[in-house]
């Protein structure tokens, strides 16, 4: 399914606050496209300063009302929150090239030290003269070589339509300096089944703990202000539309 949406149409049909497991989030709809998505940072008791290990879960799901192929997801771009950042200090990295041409069991195994997040993605094919079909893949995010001095991911998917094919999408972090937000993350997202998939589903979990000189630390880090973090996302499809969206979740000084 495609649609041709003027550039200048930002205004949405409709626009909701939703609730997920205590995280708050955005269901926003556009000419019979819908996406929700959420975003919880765990756990909600926080220091108010210095930063401690926390995960970050976001859930993002895209549909259409009348059950068509929505259209295709192009781009995500999640703008972080200045109170948190990524310590990477001590974590094995991997490259594209251990990576190249692995199933996620492989991948996996072959990476293990360097995994810092993981959940699944999904994708609706219709494939000519044939029938739709749903298929899924385990995602898995790798901590990857510093770009530019920052921190760098590759998230690494599985498809088997129309033939099996690893798909790697390198992540970049970079430092940003916009009011509330001080990181930026831009995620690229690879053709899916030879261009005849689209993207209805993708949730990924990411943090991770180790220790170093005795004490736990973590990949992800953050410190509570103001009683919440929060995350900007915007989708942006191939026909040119975009569904912009800040997601927060509370949190509160420790005790």
């Amino acid at each position: 399914m495609r649609r041709s949406l003027p550039k200048a149409l930002l205004a949405v049909s409709a626009i909701s606050l939703i609730a997920c497991a205590g995280a708050y989030g955005l269901k926003i709809e556009i000419l019979g496209m819908v996406v929700s998505s959420t975003a919880d940072i765990s756990p909600r008791a926080l220091p108010a300063q210095g930063g401690a290990p926390v995960e970050i879960t976001n859930v993002t799901r895209i549909g259409t009302r009348d059950g068509s192929q929505p259209s295709t997801l192009k781009e995500l771009a999640f703008t972080f929150d200045k109170h948190g950042f990524l310590d990477t200090k001590g974590l094995p990295t991997c490259t594209q090239a251990k990576l190249a041409g692995t199933t996620p069991q492989r991948a996996r195994k072959r990476c293990a030290g360097a995994i810092v997040g993981e959940g699944t993605g999904k994708a609706e094919v219709r494939l000519p003269g044939q029938a739709p079909v749903d298929i899924s893949t385990p995602l898995t995010l790798f901590n990857a070589p510093p770009q530019g001095g920052m921190p760098s991911l590759i998230a690494h998917a599985y498809e088997t339509l129309p033939t099996p094919k690893t798909l790697l999408v390198p992540i970049p972090v970079e430092r940003i300096r916009h009011g509330r937000y001080g990181f930026r993350a831009t995620v690229q997202i690879p053709e899916i089944a030879g261009g005849y998939g689209a993207a209805t589903l993708a949730e990924a979990t990411i943090g991770k703990t180790w220790k170093r000189g005795g004490k736990t630390v973590g990949y992800a880090n953050a410190y509570c202000s103001g009683g919440r973090l929060q995350v900007y996302g915007v989708l942006t499809f191939t026909d040119g539309s975009r569904f912009p969206g800040t997601l927060t979740s509370p949190c509160h000084v420790a005790e």
